[in-house]
C-alpha cells in the first residue's frame, strides 16, 4: 500500500475490497506471531465489520478511514474489549466505555483488528517490560523495538495493519518510530482526547499515531484530534487539514547540545549533518542554537511523571477490580501483596520514586522545583519559536540496541528519552520520521514545532524527506 488514498482508490475501483484486506492482515498477524505484538487479535469482529464498510463503500457513503485497518494500544480502551495496560494486575479486565479517540476511528469506518502489546502501564523505552513477554523488531528481532509504544510501531513497520495509535509520556511513539523505521507523531498536548487513555502523567499522556508516510499520519491525526466533553484538558481549538504543504524559506533551528556531543552516534550526527545542508541548499534557514537547559530535562521529566504515577497507580489496589492476591487474608495484606505481585520491576521503581518526592520535606525540594523548572523550559522553547518555525534533533542518540543491553542500568535507559521529553515538558507538537540506517538499522529526524502548529510540523516533515530524496 502506498498511502491510505490510494488503497481506498483500490475499493473504489472495486480491485480489492476491506474483507479481503482484513483477511490478508490477518494472516500476515498469524505469520508473525512470533514478534509479538499484538496481545488480542479481533479477527471475527474485523471480518464482520469489514462487510459494512464494503457495504458503505458500495453505496457512497463511507468515512474518511474507510477500510482502513488499525491496531490500538493496550492502553486505550475498548468498550467491550479487554484492556491490560500490558500489566498483570489488570488482567482479564473488560472496558466499559470506549475512548473518544477509539470512537472518532470508528465513526470514520476505521476496522480496529487487535489491541497491541506496550511497556506495563506506557512506562519503558525498550517494551522489555511488558507482563506478555518482549516485542522483537521486526529488522532484527534480537534488538527492541523501541517503547513503550512497541507493540504499535511493529505493527505498522511489519505490515500487519495499515496504520496504529500509541500513547506518549515521554517519547514512547517517536523513539520506536525511529528504532523501527516508520513516522510516528506526539501532538500538542489537549489536542487530542486522553478520556480512555490509562492515566500514566496526566499533564504529559497524548495518544499519537503510527504511519508509513507522513500523509497517513496526518490524516489519522486529523480524525482523532479535537474538543471533547469528556476531558477537560482537550483544547476547543478547530481541527486544521494537517495534509502536508509546500513550504517556501522557512526558519529551522536545532540544538546545538543534542548535535555535538559524543553521546550522539557518529553515523546518526552525520546524517544530521547532512540533511541540515540539503535544507539550505532548497532554500531555508537552518541555525544552531543553544538550550543551556538540557541536562535539566531527564530529572525534571522523570521527578514529575514519576510523581503523577503515583497519584494515578493508586486505584489499582485488588479491591475494586484486576488482580488480587490469593494470598491476601486482610486488608492491608490485600493491597500490599497485590499490589507488589501485581505491578512489574519497572512500574514499582517509578512509583515508589514518585512518592517519596511527593512525601513530607521532600516535596518543595523536588517536585516544587521540578514544576518551576518545567515553567523555565516552556519559557525556553516559547522564545526559540518566536524566532523559529520549527526545531530539529536526532530522535534518538542510536539506533535500537539489543534486549538486556540497558536492563541493568534505569539511568542508561532513562537517557535514552533525552531527545524526546523536551516535547512533552512544554506541551509542543513532535514528530520522527525515517532520516537513514545505520548497518541496516533504521534511525529518525526529529521535527518540533510551536503548540497546535500541527500543520506547519507536517509540512516541514515533508519538506525534509522532499530535499532529502534529491
Amino acid at each position: 500500500m502506498a498511502n491510505i488514498a490510494s488503497y481506498q482508490q483500490t475499493l473504489k475501483n472495486g480491485t480489492t475490497t476491506v474483507e479481503q484486506t482484513v483477511k490478508d492482515f490477518l494472516a500476515r498477524i498469524d505469520a508473525n506471531s512470533h514478534l509479538n505484538a499484538y496481545l488480542e487479535v479481533y479477527g471475527d469482529e474485523a471480518l464482520a465489520r469489514a462487510k459494512e464498510v464494503d457495504e458503505k463503500i458500495a453505496s457512497g457513503n463511507a468515512g474518511k478511514l474507510a477500510g482502513v485497518v488499525v491496531g490500538v494500544k493496550d492502553n486505550i480502551c475498548y468498550e467491550g474489549h479487554k484492556v491490560f495496560g500490558s500489566s498483570k494486575i489488570l488482567e482479564g479486565f473488560e472496558s466499559l466505555y470506549s475512548s473518544t479517540a477509539i470512537k472518532k476511528l470508528l465513526a470514520e469506518d476505521a476496522i480496529i483488528i487487535g489491541r497491541l502489546n506496550c511497556d506495563e502501564f506506557a512506562m519503558g523505552s525498550s517494551n522489555e517490560n511488558s507482563a506478555y513477554g518482549n516485542v522483537l523488531n521486526p529488522i532484527d528481532n534480537s534488538r527492541v523495538p523501541g517503547g513503550s509504544s512497541g507493540g504499535s510501531a511493529v505493527a505498522v513497520a511489519a505490515n500487519l495493519c495499515h496504520v496504529s495509535l500509541g500513547s506518549e509520556t515521554g517519547g514512547s511513539v517517536r523513539q520506536p518510530a525511529s528504532f523501527c523505521g516508520i513516522v510516528g507523531v506526539k501532538p500538542t498536548y489537549g489536542r487530542v482526547s486522553r478520556h480512555g487513555l490509562l492515566a500514566f502523567a496526566s499533564s504529559f499522556d497524548q495518544i499519537g499515531p503510527f504511519a508509513n508516510n507522513i500523509e497517513d499520519a496526518a490524516l489519522l491525526l486529523e480524525v482523532i484530534a479535537g474538543n471533547d466533553e469528556f476531558d477537560s484538558t482537550a483544547s476547543s481549538k478547530p481541527v486544521e487539514d494537517y495534509q502536508p504543504r509546500a513550504i517556501e524559506r522557512k526558519k529551522f533551528a536545532y540544538l546545538k547540545e543534542c548535535v555535538e556531543t559524543d553521546a550522539l552516534d557518529p553515523a546518526i550526527k552525520a546524517s544530521f549533518h547532512n540533511t541540515i545542508e540539503k535544507l539550505k541548499a532548497a532554500g531555508h534557514t537552518v541555525e544552531a542554537v543553544d538550550f543551556p537547559v538540557l541536562d535539566y530535562l531527564i530529572p525534571t521529566y522523570y521527578v514529575l511523571t514519576t510523581a503523577e504515577a503515583s497519584s494515578n497507580l493508586s486505584r489499582y489496589d485488588g479491591m475494586r477490580y484486576g488482580y488480587r492476591s490469593p494470598k491476601a487474608t486482610d486488608l492491608e495484606s490485600t493491597y500490599k501483596l497485590s499490589r507488589s505481585e501485581g505491578f512489574g520491576t519497572e512500574v514499582k521503581r517509578r512509583i515508589m520514586l514518585g512518592t517519596f518526592v511527593l512525601s513530607a520535606g521532600y516535596y518543595d525540594a523536588y517536585y516544587g522545583k521540578a514544576q518551576k523548572v518545567r515553567r523555565l523550559l516552556k519559557e525556553t522553547s516559547d522564545k526559540l519559536f518566536s524566532d523559529y518555525d520549527l526545531l530539529l534533533s536526532p530522535t534518538t542518540p542510536d539506533v535500537a540496541f539489543r534486549f538486556g543491553e540497558n536492563s541493568d542500568d534505569p539511568i542508561k535507559m532513562y537517557l535514552e528519552d533525552i531527545y524526546t521529553v523536551l516535547a512533552n515538558l512544554v506541551g509542543i507538537p513532535a514528530m520522527s520520521i525515517p532520516a537513514g540506517e545505520k548497518d541496516g538499522l533504521p534511525f529518525g529526524i526529529q521535527i518540533m514545532a510551536d503548540r497546535f502548529q500541527e500543520q506547519l510540523m507536517f509540512s516541514g516533515a515533508k519538506a525534509i524527506q522532499d530535499s532529502c530524496a534529491k
